[in-house]
């Protein structure tokens, strides 16, 4: 009977441990795919800045009458 007893507690247990990791692991997964999509908008936004910034270097040196090469980072 007592061994009885002391499964049922830790099938309890066991239950009650498996419902915190999966709690934890949904959390976890929430949390890295927030970030995940924070991150991949940050590169994206910068992705946009880095293309202006190109732009505006080849537009300021248009009127500084210098030849714009393709490669922007060489004449930098």
């Amino acid at each position: 009977m007592r061994s009885t007893a002391m499964s049922e507690g830790d099938g309890g247990a066991a239950a009650e441990l498996k419902e915190v990791m999966e709690t934890t692991m949904r959390r976890l997964r929430d949390r890295f795919e927030m970030t995940s999509g924070q991150l991949e908008s940050n590169i994206d936004q910068m992705g946009r800045r880095i293309k202006d910034l190109e732009k505006n270097v080849a537009e300021l040196m248009s009127q500084a009458g210098m030849e714009a090469s393709s490669d922007v980072s060489e004449s930098v």
